[in-house]
């Protein structure tokens, strides 16, 4: 445990700097993307390629959870054939995803309004690329190699700012703006320099679909989808249906309230890891848990207090520091604190293997992001909605969490 927590906290740490990075990417493209709507495409074209690699999300859930309960039971033979096992799955599953993504890009770009066909194709490039990052960032996360994605992490952010500080200067577009993501993701053959640990010689493959993963495959879909509608699912919804002028502007601020959850999010990859394990339910482990919850709730609380009073100057360096905009985030930071929170509980259900609250966590996701979809047509009519929305699903997953915790009770 000691050791994993050591790792987890350097992944931690390595994620602040990759949020400084990605917010100083953001920095970038919102000065050289000055024609109106450029902006707000690359972010809600980043939404859309999250959509589609959905997929990959869910194997990665399901494979850490399934991989980290037998990491810490001593039984190497069976991890090597589990890992066997799982690497071969991952590889299908990927395989499946890039097609479904080739099938459905363009049909989705349509519907969300993405105007330009070039745009459609830069997301799925990136789509094809973050499909096969996941296949590798499943094994890690299953292994609790927390250094080793650290690593991967700084080599993303430090290529996406240099390709795209390079290409925004010389070609302010969107599809460049895209790509740079796509050119970062190159960061995973860094894990060609560990492709012994990747690979399991003599090892006989043990297939993971059995009832139990099964079972956890459905329920980790329902948490992955439930999770996306809750944090970009809005992203999708606003480019359908607002003017390029307030696109621009919702974005600029939906990118500082997102910054809140995603910045303290690995200390939930710690959290669901070590939960995982087939050992991790005594008094002392889920005390330290605990903990870890608490410190997730204080960095959100401390983050969204630090957003709202500086605001001003954070939507001046992404250069959307408009009236607008420093409206916006006031409602949106609010609505980032009621998801974040409710991903914590639902990261906590999924781990412990808890199928229904984990199953009302994706339906409240879905109606949550439904309702937007039917009432959000405007800026002023989406930020009424999104926090109260949001607040009213914390508050049924709480119950839900807070029954499941007492002794004997059915899960």
């Amino acid at each position: 445990m000691k050791k994993m927590w050591r790792s987890g906290l350097i992944f931690t740490a390595a994620n602040l700097l990759v949020g400084f990075g990605n917010f100083a990417f953001q920095s970038i493209i919102g000065h050289h993307l000055t024609d109106a709507g450029e902006y707000g495409l690359v972010n809600s074209t980043l939404g859309l390629m999250t959509l589609l690699g959905l997929p990959i999300a869910i194997a990665t859930q399901a494979v850490t959870h399934y991989i980290a309960r037998f990491n810490f039971s001593g039984d190497d033979i069976r991890l090597q054939g589990l890992l066997a096992g799982c690497h071969r799955f991952l590889l299908r599953l990927t395989m499946l995803g890039s097609i479904i993504a080739i099938i459905l890009v363009k049909p989705l770009g349509d519907f969300f309004h993405i105007p330009r066909l070039s745009l459609v194709i830069m997301a799925l490039l990136c789509v094809l690329a973050g499909l096969w990052g996941g296949f590798a960032t499943a094994l890690c996360q299953g292994m609790a190699w927390f250094k080793r994605l650290a690593l991967i992490s700084i080599l993303t952010v430090v290529l996406r700012l240099s390709f795209g500080g390079l290409v925004a200067w010389k070609y302010p577009t969107a599809e460049m703006a895209v790509l740079a993501t796509a050119v970062s993701l190159l960061s995973f053959a860094v894990l060609l320099f560990w492709k012994k640990d990747l690979s399991w010689p003599g090892a006989t493959a043990i297939s993971p679909w059995d009832r139990e993963f099964v079972l956890f495959f459905i329920v980790a879909a329902a948490c992955t989808g439930g999770s996306y509608c809750l944090t970009q699912g809005d992203l999708l919804v606003a480019q359908r249906y607002f003017m390029k002028s307030d696109m621009d502007a919702y974005s600029g601020a939906g990118v500082l309230a997102r910054a809140l959850s995603m910045t303290v999010a690995p200390l939930l990859t710690i959290l669901f890891t070590h939960r995982s394990s087939a050992h991790a339910h005594s008094q002392d482990d889920v005390r330290e848990q605990f903990k870890l919850l608490g410190l997730y709730s204080f960095g959100l609380a401390a983050g969204a207090t630090g957003l709202l009073l500086l605001r001003t100057y954070l939507l001046a360096f992404i250069g959307r520091n408009t009236p607008g905009a420093a409206d916006m985030v006031g409602p949106l930071a609010w609505t980032m604190v009621f998801v974040g929170l409710m991903q914590a509980l639902a990261m906590w259900a999924l781990a412990s293997r808890w199928i229904k609250l984990s199953l009302l966590y994706g339906a409240l996701g879905l109606i949550y992001w439904l309702t937007l979809l039917a009432l959000g047509r405007s800026p002023a009519a989406m930020l009424r909605v999104m926090p109260v929305a949001a607040a009213l699903c914390l508050a049924i997953l709480f119950v839900g969490w807070f029954l499941a915790m007492r002794p004997g009770t059915k899960t």
